[in-house]
């Protein structure tokens, strides 16, 4: 598994918002063409949001970040802290990567860094 330094995972993220944020919409999207009786479209356009979403989601897991959630999106990157494993997390809605947790305790044991 390839460790992060803060600034490199930094980085990644910021390439990162762009396609986070196409899925955050896609999603949406697809909830509401799943739902049917949408002014997006039917079947078509939701398979195609799908194959979209599914694009998107191998080019985040392609980094080295790990995709932890969908709905809302969580994404980690693996790390170190003074010799302690954890995770750089990101959580939709966040505008930078500003939070971590120890990879023992998982997102309840989420603390500023």
């Amino acid at each position: 598994m390839e460790l992060f330094t803060l600034d490199e995972a930094r980085a990644e993220l910021a390439r990162l918002l762009p396609v986070l944020d196409e899925i955050v919409r896609l999603r949406a999207d697809a909830a509401e063409l799943a739902a049917g009786q949408s002014a997006l479209g039917g079947l078509p356009e939701f398979k195609g949001a799908q194959a979209r979403l599914d694009e998107l989601l191998e080019s985040v897991q392609q980094t080295g970040a790990e995709l932890k959630g969908f709905a809302p999106l969580l994404v980690d990157f693996p790390s170190e802290l003074d010799g302690v494993p954890v995770l750089l997390c990101w959580l939709e809605g966040d505008r930078a990567l500003d939070w971590y947790h120890r990879a023992d305790l998982g997102f309840a044991g989420r603390r500023r860094l």
